[in-house]
């Protein structure tokens, strides 16, 4: 068990994933500033209740650590940082203090390593050609592994934060393919 303090936002951070964050509440840039002279991670839980400003809101239960990558303050009292996903966790329990939500979380494995089934071969194709239009394309691209795959797409297509948690949550990476398939169908009709 750990114990992190929350981000809390409308948004699912997927591990591998950047997210640019522009941070000007009291309470997240004391979190983030003690972040950065301990350099641990925070962690990025969705919204279950509340609004990302102002009071403290309800984490859903699984959530992201995200490491703090880049760094700068343009202006007094307003924090431009840039975060990457690391592992997910489990919510065990959390609680508020000035504002600030903090969390005794359960770290998960790194998913592993798994060939992906023909039947998502389509996936891998339409990650390829997304990936071809980026003026910044991924680094170590790892188009063979259906956890990696599953988890770039998840963190890519413009589906509902429910749905994008729900793929945060699943811990088989082939149930992930098979359920972003199945979301891809629904939409093209």
């Amino acid at each position: 068990m750990t114990r992190v303090p929350l981000f809390l936002l409308n948004t699912v951070l997927f591990p591998g994933a950047s997210l640019p964050l522009k941070v000007f509440e009291a309470r997240y840039l004391d979190m983030v500033s003690d972040c950065l002279k301990r350099d641990q991670p925070f962690g990025v839980c969705l919204l279950r209740a509340g609004e990302e400003v102002g009071a403290a809101g309800t984490p859903h239960a699984v959530g992201t650590l995200a490491h703090i990558e880049k760094w700068d303050m343009p202006t007094p009292g307003i924090l431009h940082i840039l975060a990457r996903g690391g592992a997910r966790f489990a919510v065990q329990a959390h609680e508020t203090h000035h504002q600030l939500v903090t969390a005794e979380v359960e770290l998960w494995e790194p998913e592993p390593a798994l060939a992906i089934p023909e039947r998502y071969a389509s996936l891998v194709e339409f990650l390829q050609e997304v990936q071809a239009q980026d003026p910044e394309p991924m680094t170590a691209p790892r188009f063979d592994d259906a956890s990696w795959v599953g988890l770039r797409l998840a963190e890519l297509l413009p589906m509902e934060n429910a749905i994008k948690q729900e793929w945060l949550e699943e811990r088989d990476p082939v149930a992930r393919l098979a359920s972003i398939l199945e979301a891809l169908k629904l939409r093209a009709h």
